[in-house]
């Protein structure tokens, strides 16, 4: 039997799980994981949550809050590798490795660190200008040869790509080609209605967060900005709460867009109705979330981390060798 093609994805660690976490990715990755075709690694990214220099005692409860939520939507680690990316440190040594192989053009030019630099302009640091670097050291550490994606990210995939290229070509060919696996990801913008759901810019709708919180959530949310009166007729295709009923009312949200049309429905109840069904959608993984200990979510992560590194440790050994280095002496 052929072996199964290996999946790595992983997630920042920068607070609680919300709509665009759980629709953009862990709703595919436990997909891939019941699907049964793949060998899924999934990872706390803790060491690219440091990018953005968090208070270090936030940061720690924000690490168990992502574990913990990510376990609740469903992924099982009797199924995946669920581990912390800081507890495989030989993910560090590759980066370095590979950093002597990755031109400076090939970093500078991903889209995505002009996009955090301009979130974040007084902390543009150099782990927020490498981590392209890490996140392909990530990638090929366990030799994932498959990452899933929405269209934002394959410029990421991309870059692993070629630095595998690079390094087979100039050394010795030890690492898989990454591709892009492109999945099925609705498009889920914050309560603002113009930027991707980020818990830096504040404008999220929580999974596993009480009831009362997602309902203040999405009653925030801006809606039909042509629209004044509730007696006007609305524009369902430019709003916002009318993108997210696709989602969550997939049999009948024609049925809404025309109430919305027809100005028999209101802005105000549209968003309470959406409430109502997020809270009920989400209920199941809520109740999960509140079961789990913090001691619970580490035993998981210790004995992910302690899988993850059975593969790391192999791959650094040939990557060392390849380049010319003697084993550690110590």
């Amino acid at each position: 039997m052929a072996p199964k093609r290996r999946i790595l994805s992983g997630m920042r660690p920068t607070g609680r799980f919300h709509l665009g976490n759980y629709f953009g990715a862990a709703k595919n990755w436990v997909e891939l994981q019941n699907g049964g075709d793949y060998e899924c690694f999934y990872m706390v990214a803790d060491y690219h949550g440091l990018t953005t220099q968090p208070h270090a005692r936030d940061f720690e409860d924000d690490l168990f809050d992502l574990a913990g939520d990510i376990l609740a939507v469903g992924i099982d680690p009797a199924k995946s590798v669920f581990y912390l990316q800081s507890s495989v440190p030989e993910v560090a040594e590759l980066f370095l490795l590979f950093s002597m192989v990755t031109p400076y053009g090939w970093v500078q030019r991903t889209p995505t660190f002009k996009e955090k630099a301009r979130q974040q302009p007084d902390n543009v640091n150099f782990g927020l200008f490498a981590y392209p670097v890490l996140q392909a050291a990530d990638i090929l550490l366990v030799k994932g040869g498959f990452v899933p994606v929405g269209g934002d990210q394959d410029a990421h995939v991309e870059m692993a790509r070629e630095t595998a290229r690079r390094f087979n070509r100039v050394y010795k060919p030890i690492f898989p080609e990454p591709k892009s696996l492109s999945t099925e990801t609705p498009r889920i913008l914050g309560t603002d209605g113009r930027q991707k759901m980020s818990k830096s810019l504040g404008n999220v709708v929580g999974v596993t967060d009480p009831p009362e919180v997602i309902r203040k959530q999405v009653l925030s949310m801006v809606t039909d900005t042509k629209r004044v009166y509730k007696s006007q007729p609305g524009h369902p295709r430019s709003c916002n709460v009318d993108s997210l009923y696709k989602v969550f009312f997939p049999n009948d949200w024609q049925h809404y867009w025309d109430l919305c049309r027809k100005a028999q429905i209101g802005c105000h109840e549209k968003k309470q109705i959406l409430a109502e069904r997020i809270v009920e959608t989400f209920e199941p993984f809520r109740e999960r979330r509140s079961d789990l200990t913090r001691k619970e979510i580490q035993q998981v992560l210790e004995a992910g981390s302690r899988q993850a590194r059975e593969v790391a440790v192999e791959t650094v050994r040939e990557a060392r060798s390849a380049v010319g280095l003697l084993p550690p002496l110590i």
